[in-house]
């Protein structure tokens, strides 16, 4: 071996002694995923469909009936003088009330993951808006979805979300249409609808 080899192999022994050798890991579980695997949200960022499908319904019925009777008699006599009086008051009142509501929303909506939480949850939220022959219709959502109520094409019924909010709003003429008039509201404001 020469003495320029030599010298080289030995700046090159010296050199690796200061410094130590590391390598990373190629895989990186954040970044990749298996090949047989599906693609579902789980980090913040990530896209997840919610299928909404709600239904609500409400009555109310109150029934109040009362009944008041009072009498009073009285008689009078005095000598050949014979009087007698009677009073009688009678009250009564019967109401009855009743009044429904019922609902029903079906949609889907693509919302984004905003945070995970510490459990694993994903808090999610979205709106979309829609136009149909000039009726502007937004949709909004948000809650807190399991990762095990997540399917496996990446979709969530509306009913496994905790916490959600779902806002079902509309402007143009079909909802105008369906608002009380002025009088209406009036009348209504004075309960004499």
């Amino acid at each position: 071996m020469s003495l320029r080899s030599l010298s080289a192999a030995a700046v090159l022994a010296a050199a690796s002694l200061g410094t130590s050798a590391t390598a990373d890991d190629l895989f990186r579980d954040d970044g990749w995923a298996a090949l047989a695997s599906d693609r579902t949200a789980k980090a913040p960022g990530d896209v997840l469909t919610v299928l909404i499908y709600e239904t609500s319904s409400a009555t109310q019925s109150a029934q109040k009936r009362t009944k008041k009777t009072s009498r009073a008699a009285a008689q009078v006599s005095a000598g050949s003088v014979e009087e007698a009086g009677r009073l009688s008051v009678e009250g009564g009142f019967d109401g009855t009330g009743q009044s429904g509501r019922a609902g029903r929303v079906v949609g889907q909506i693509s919302v984004r993951v905003d945070q995970v939480l510490p459990n694993g949850d994903l808090r999610v939220s979205g709106r979309q808006q829609l136009t149909v022959d000039g009726e502007r219709t937004w949709i909004r959502l948000r809650g807190i979805a399991r990762r095990a109520d997540v399917s496996a094409d990446n979709t969530v019924l509306s009913a496994r979300l905790a916490e959600a909010v779902i806002d079902f709003e509309g402007k143009g003429f079909a909802a105008r249409g369906a608002r009380p008039g002025a009088l209406n509201t009036v009348l209504s404001w004075l309960g004499l609808l």
